[in-house]
């Protein structure tokens, strides 16, 4: 089952997945006009390839490690770190251990 956006005003939870990370999807806990916020869960060894975002983008390692490639760099995320990137920039993800992240796009008006 989906799980459902939240509505507005409504609380939310963030907190690290823990031994859930490994079975838990990927999912967007917000999606409105000119905002998308996911979390987005990689288990071990998973890998997103180059691809890239309509607006500019957050990402901030809930838990875990990833491998985060973007301009030209691979940055090693763990807990607690956190970047930013322009829109339309190119990135990859490759998860080392158990992840989740919290990636944040700013959506462009038409």
């Amino acid at each position: 089952m989906a799980q459902p956006h939240l509505t507005p005003g409504q609380l939310g939870s963030v907190a690290p997945l823990g031994a859930a990370a490994a079975s838990t999807p990927s999912f967007a806990l917000v999606k409105g006009r000119q905002l998308e916020v996911m979390r987005l869960v990689l288990p071990a060894g998973k890998a997103l390839p180059a691809h890239s975002a309509p607006g500019e983008i957050t990402v901030q390692c809930l838990e875990g490690r990833v491998q985060f490639e973007a301009a030209g760099q691979t940055h090693a995320m763990q807990a607690g770190d956190f970047l930013w990137l322009p829109a339309g920039e190119p990135h990859a993800l490759r998860a080392e251990a158990d992840a989740s992240l919290l990636v944040t796009v700013s959506l462009p008006q038409p």
